[in-house]
This record gives structure tokens, sequence and C-alpha cells, in this order.
């Protein structure tokens, strides 16, 4: 059985800000985030990796090296596009209040119906690029590592997106769900590398701190 461990960067200056960031836009980390990423690490620590995944965006690289500073972990790191946040185009550094003005149906799509959410009204990405990307990375480390725990470190849409994906559940299930808060850890296990279950969603119990719309997406 392999075993992925989720973690959401921490919290930035433009989620604090309700901006979008997406694949491109890249605020500074909170100074308060980084003792949130001590905590995942101490929460973490007694879990063996065989291996370490983070996007290759400054938030992610920056969060990967304090948990795994924390840690103690002595293995290499690989930095991948493939679980990269999801290209947001125009929104990207737009307040999410004037997303929601300047891109109304656009933003409807991305909260209430997701099936029509393709990016091309802003220039981005879109749910079905992100998930494939996101899905096919997953699937490949299942398969080259079938009996090991993965600790993947990405963001917040392209990790409900890609997880939606691995657990083939329609695209609004993720609003059912619930979100991802910044440095939570959401773990998936898989005994084929196909079919995929939640065995912790968004456990964010070890920050010891309310989430709010600032933190979770």
């Amino acid at each position: 059985m392999t075993k992925f461990y989720f973690v959401r960067h921490g919290q930035t200056e433009w989620n604090l800000e309700r901006r979008f960031q997406g694949g491109n836009g890249d605020s500074e980390l909170l100074p308060s985030s980084y003792d949130d990423m001590i905590k995942v690490g101490e929460y973490l620590k007694d879990v063996s990796f065989a291996h370490v995944f983070a996007s290759p965006l400054r938030r992610a690289r920056i969060t990967a090296k304090n948990i795994l500073r924390t840690m103690k972990y002595r293995g290499h790191v690989s930095l991948r596009s493939n679980i990269a946040e999801v290209g947001l185009g125009q929104w990207e550094g737009e307040l999410v209040a004037n997303v929601k003005q300047k891109y109304a149906t656009a933003y409807y799509n991305y909260r209430e119906n997701l099936d029509e959410f393709e990016g091309q009204e802003f220039d981005g990405e879109g749910y079905t690029k992100a998930e494939k990307r996101f899905v096919r990375f997953i699937k490949n480390l299942a398969e080259k590592y079938p009996d090991d725990n993965i600790l993947i470190i990405s963001h917040g849409m392209a990790l409900s997106f890609g997880i939606n994906g691995l657990l083939q559940t329609p695209r609004m299930a993720i609003r059912e769900r619930g979100g991802l808060s910044n440095t939570s850890t959401t773990i998936l296990s898989t005994e084929d590398g196909q079919t995929f279950k939640v065995v912790d969603w968004n456990n964010t119990s070890y920050l010891n701190k309310a989430q709010n719309d600032t933190t979770t997406i």
C-alpha cells in the first residue's frame, strides 16, 4: 500500500488579503506560517518517507524546506511542475472580491459549477488540465513506490482538483468535502495505484488555531 501525505503550503500575504495567486503569482509567506511549518514537521516526524516532492513555486519550496528541517529528513526533495498551482491567468494577484465582480460567470463556475471551470474567460489553465497533470503524476508515483509513504507539498487548488480526480468523484464534491487549509495534511492511500481512499482530510489539529476563509480554499 502507498500512502500519500499532501500538505498545502504556508499562509501567504495574498492568502491573508484574499487574493488569487495561481501558477505565477507568489507572494511572501507570513511570519506566523513559519511556526506552522514547524508544527507540520513535528506532526510528521515519526513517519518514514521514501521520497518528498514539492511544487517549484517559492511558497511551496520554502514550506517544504522548513517542514523537512524539523523532521530531520535526510533524503532528496524533487521539484515537480505537475504539482504546481493551477494557472489563473488574469486572476493572479487580484482580490477575490474584484474577480467576483469582473468575472462573474467564471467565478460562479469556480464556486458553484466546476464542470464549466476551464479558465477560458481569464486565460487560465482550468480544471481539466490541472487535474490530469496532477493525477498522472501521483499514479506514476504509486506505481514506482507501491509500499511506501510519499510526502507532497503543493497548493490549494491543485490539491483540491487533483485529489478529487484521484478519488474519481464529481467535481462539485470538492465543495461538499470542504476546503484545504494552509499547512494542513491530507492523507490518501492506494493498494493498486488506481483506486484511492481518504485516510485523513484537511487535518489542522496540530496547528492549534481556528481556520477561516483566509487560510482555507
